[in-house]
């Protein structure tokens, strides 16, 4: 009995032969591009500015990023020694620069719940940002970075008894909590520091099964009508542990969060939909 994840009971017998096949996060990475388009995005943040409510970027994606999960549990799986998980909690990962510094990051999590208004979610990356950029040190993740590093021989010994206690389902809650490895989703804003969107690893330890970079805005050929027109993109790399949902599920779980993202006012009330895992 793990302390983050509940084990799935029922899931498609492929699953079970792919976690053999593909007994590593990495063997099991599946990469593309979503190219967002960011006009509807922009006219809603200017009207939310003069509403007197400012909204960030990263606040529209996360936003519907969680009403996604609600809708499709299974983003919120992960495999851990073979075996297929229900995540308890939803939480995104995420680093931040620290005051002062334009190239040394803190990384710890948020923790959203399913029925999160876009308005919550920007208050949770607020909270979330100001704790971390002006006092890095009291984050949980900091902490056991110290204590890893303080002893000579103690990093190496540690990380692997984490991985052997991780892989076994001995992890304390306390630890997972501090680690920002083990997430429903890794969110990396590499516009902020203006570069391109890359697709970034899914951590072999831990139980991050969903990588998601913003990058660079770009303009995007389209056709419309008789003409070739150019519409402003932000492109998302998109990273996906395939053993927890088929091809045809994560493609219905982007066209809706394409949706979403497309009217960003329909995050503004509270999830209708919050589906269980059918594994459970």
């Amino acid at each position: 009995m793990r302390a983050d994840g509940r084990k799935l009971k029922n899931i498609d017998p492929m699953y079970k032969v792919a976690a053999y096949v593909m007994n590593k996060r990495y063997d099991a990475m599946n990469m593309v591009t979503i190219d967002i388009p960011l006009e509807h995005i922009s006219e809603y943040l200017k009207e939310k500015r003069r509403q007197g409510v400012n909204i960030s970027h990263i606040a529209v994606i996360l936003a519907a990023y969680v009403r996604v999960a609600a809708e499709f549990p299974e983003l919120n799986r992960f495999f851990v020694n073979r075996k297929a998980y229900a995540r308890k909690e939803l939480s995104v990962s995420m680093v931040v620069l620290k005051a002062g510094s334009a190239d040394n990051g803190t990384m710890s999590k948020m923790y959203f719940d399913k029925k999160n208004t876009i308005f919550e979610v920007n208050d949770v990356i607020n909270k979330y940002v100001d704790e971390n950029r002006n006092a890095p040190d009291n984050n949980g993740t900091e902490k056991l970075i110290k204590v890893l590093l303080s002893v000579p021989g103690v990093l190496p010994i540690g990380v692997s008894l984490f991985k052997f206690m991780d892989k076994h389902g001995l992890l304390p809650k306390k630890i997972i909590d501090m680690s920002p490895f083990h997430a429903s989703l890794l969110i990396s804003n590499l516009a902020s520091i203006r570069t391109n969107h890359i697709f970034h690893h899914v951590y072999e330890f831990g139980t991050t099964s969903l990588g998601i970079t913003m990058g660079n805005a770009r303009e995007i050929a389209k056709r419309k009508g008789d003409r070739i027109i150019f519409e402003r993109c932000m492109p998302l790399g998109v990273v996906m542990d395939e053993r927890i949902a088929s091809g045809s599920y994560f493609a219905m779980a982007f066209r809706k969060m394409r949706m979403y993202l497309r009217n960003p006012e329909l995050l503004e009330v509270p999830a209708e939909i919050v589906n269980d895992d059918p594994g459970l």
